[in-house]
C-alpha cells in the first residue's frame, strides 16, 4: 500500500542521514587527530607545573618578596594629595572633544574683558556665586526684601583670609567700569526695601528711563495682572554674585566662604538655597569619605564569604586560613598597584576608587579556582608536587580569564574619557593579586604537615 511505502521510504532516508553523521564524524575525528589542539595548553600547562614546584621548594621568596614589595610601593600613597585629579570637565568629557575645539576658537576670537564684564561673552559658565530667596506667598514684599538686602549687605562686607591679607566681594568681582556687576531687582529698587511699593514691575522686561532690565532672570513664578504685564507677586528672586577669573585662590576662597556664611543664615520670612560654580567639583572630591566605609564592609563580607565557604570540619582539610589569606592578597594588590602608579606620577582620579571592588572579585575568583584545584591533589604527595598540580591545573582557566580581564582593559584604555582610561590604568595593576595567596596556601598545609610529624 501507499503508506507502508511512506514508511518504507522514511527508514530508508533515517537511516541514510545516520551514516552519513556517523561518516562526517569519523572524517572529523581523523582529520582532528593529525593536528594538535594544545598548541598553548600544554606549554602553559608545563610552565605553570614547573613554577608552582619551584614555589612549593622555595616558599620564603614568594612570602616574604610580595610582602616588601608592597610595602615599599605602598609608599606612593604618600602622594595622594598631590596626585589627585579630579577636575569634572577633564574627566567626564571627551579629550579631543569638539565641543572643546569650538570653545578654544570662541575665546580666542572673541577674547573677555575683565574690565568690561558681560555673561553674554562667557565661553563656560563662568565663575560666581548664586543663591535662590523664595517664599510661598509672595517675595516681593517689604519684609522680605528686607531679609534679602540684609543677607546682600553680609555677602558683599564679609571679609576673607588668605596669607594675612584679608579682602572683601568688591575685591574679586568681575566688574563693569570699575564697578561689580548689579543684581537687577535690588538695582530697581535702589537698595531700599520701601521703594518696591512704588515701583510698578513688568515683565518678562522692566522699563526703565535708561536701561531695559530682563527680570525673567530675577524672578520665578511671577504672577501678572490679568489686564497688564505688571507683576502682582512672584515666589523667587535670584542674585548672582560674579567674580574675577584670573584670581583663581583668591575667587575659590571668596566661594567657601559664602557657603559657609549661607549655611549659617536663617530667617522667617525667606527660605534661602545657594550655590557656586564649584559647587559641583566638591561635591565630587567629598566622594572619597563615602566609599571608604563601603570598602571596608565590602572586604569585612569577602572575608566572612570566604571563610564560610573554605570552612570544614577537618581541621587538616580546612581553607580558612587560605581564604582569609586571599582576601588580603588582594588588598595588598590595590596597596601595591595603586601605591606604583602613584609614585610613577599617575593622576588619581575618584573613579578609580571603584577598581578594590572589582579587583576583589576578580582575585576571589582565582582563588575558588586554585582552592579546587588543590583539593584535587594527593594528600600523601609532597608539598612541592601538590604545588606543581595545582598550578597546573589552574594555569589554563586563570590565564584565560585574565586575558579576556586585560583585552577588555586595554580597550578601554582607548576610551576617550580621562576618568576612564585613568581608572582603566590603575585596574590594569591587578595582576599581583595571585602571589601572596598561593604561597599562604603552601605554608598552611606546610605547618600542618610538620605539626602532625612531630606528633
Amino acid at each position: 500500500s501507499n503508506r507502508s511505502t511512506e514508511q518504507l521510504l522514511s527508514i530508508s532516508k533515517n537511516s541514510l542521514m545516520l551514516n552519513a553523521n556517523q561518516l562526517l564524524r569519523k572524517l572529523f575525528s581523523a582529520t582532528m587527530a593529525k593536528w594538535r589542539t594544545d598548541c598553548l595548553e600544554r606549554p602553559l600547562r608545563i610552565y605553570f607545573e614547573k613554577l608552582g614546584c619551584f614555589i612549593g621548594c622555595h616558599p620564603w621568596w614568594f612570602l616574604i618578596t610580595p610582602l616588601v614589595l608592597s610595602t615599599g610601593l605602598g609608599c606612593g600613597f604618600y602622594f595622594i594629595t598631590d596626585r589627585m585629579c579630579n577636575n569634572i570637565e577633564e574627566q567626564f568629557t571627551p579629550v579631543d572633544g569638539k565641543a572643546k575645539m569650538e570653545r578654544k576658537y570662541i575665546q580666542e576670537t572673541f577674547p573677555g574683558n575683565e574690565s568690561v564684564f558681560s555673561t553674554l561673552r562667557l565661553s563656560t559658565s563662568g565663575n560666581y556665586a548664586t543663591l535662590i530667596a523664595t517664599n510661598d506667598r509672595n517675595i516681593l514684599t517689604v519684609e522680605s526684601l528686607q531679609d534679602i538686602l540684609h543677607l546682600d549687605y553680609k555677602i558683599r562686607n564679609m571679609l576673607v583670609q588668605l596669607d594675612n591679607q584679608s579682602f572683601q566681594y568688591v575685591d574679586v568681582c568681575a566688574g563693569v567700569m570699575g564697578s561689580c556687576t548689579p543684581n537687577d531687582i535690588i538695582d530697581i529698587i535702589k537698595g531700599y526695601a520701601n521703594n518696591i511699593e512704588s515701583v510698578n514691575l513688568t515683565f518678562p522686561w522692566y522699563h526703565s528711563n535708561s536701561r531695559s532690565v530682563p527680570l525673567y532672570l530675577s524672578l520665578g513664578n511671577v504672577k501678572l495682572n490679568k489686564e497688564s504685564l505688571i507683576v502682582e507677586s512672584a515666589e523667587a528672586i535670584r542674585l548672582y554674585y560674579h567674580l574675577r577669573e584670573d584670581t583663581k585662590a583668591k575667587s575659590d576662597l571668596w566661594l567657601e566662604s559664602f557657603i559657609n556664611l549661607l549655611s549659617n543664615e536663617s530667617s522667617t520670612s525667606i527660605q534661602v538655597s545657594y550655590s557656586t560654580s564649584m559647587s559641583i567639583q566638591w561635591e565630587f572630591e567629598k566622594s572619597p569619605a563615602s566609599v571608604i566605609y563601603l570598602f571596608s564592609i565590602s572586604y569585612a563580607i569577602a572575608i566572612t564569604f570566604s571563610i564560610v565557604s573554605c570552612w570544614r570540619l577537618d581541621n587538616v582539610r580546612t581553607k580558612v586560613w587560605v581564604a582569609f589569606c586571599g582576601v588580603l592578597a588582594t588588598g595588598l594588590a590595590v596597596l601595591s598597584g595603586f601605591g606604583a602608579l602613584l609614585l610613577l606620577g599617575q593622576p588619581f582620579v575618584m573613579t578609580a576608587a571603584s577598581c578594590p571592588f572589582m579587583i576583589l572579585g576578580i582575585g576571589l575568583d582565582d582563588m575558588f579556582i586554585m582552592i579546587s584545584c588543590w583539593q584535587r591533589t594527593r594528600v600523601l604527595d609532597s608539598i612541592p608536587d601538590r604545588m606543581a598540580h595545582t598550578y597546573r591545573d589552574a594555569a589554563v582557566s586563570i590565564t584565560i580569564t585574565t586575558l579576556t580581564d586585560a583585552l577588555a582593559l586595554f580597550l578601554g584604555c582607548t576610551s576617550p574619557f580621562g576618568s576612564v582610561n585613568k581608572t582603566i590604568c590603575c585596574f590594569l595593576k591587578k595582576k599581583k593579586r595571585d602571589k601572596a595567596c598561593f604561597t599562604c596556601q603552601k605554608y598552611k598545609h606546610c605547618s600542618l604537615s610538620l605539626l602532625f610529624s612531630a606528633v
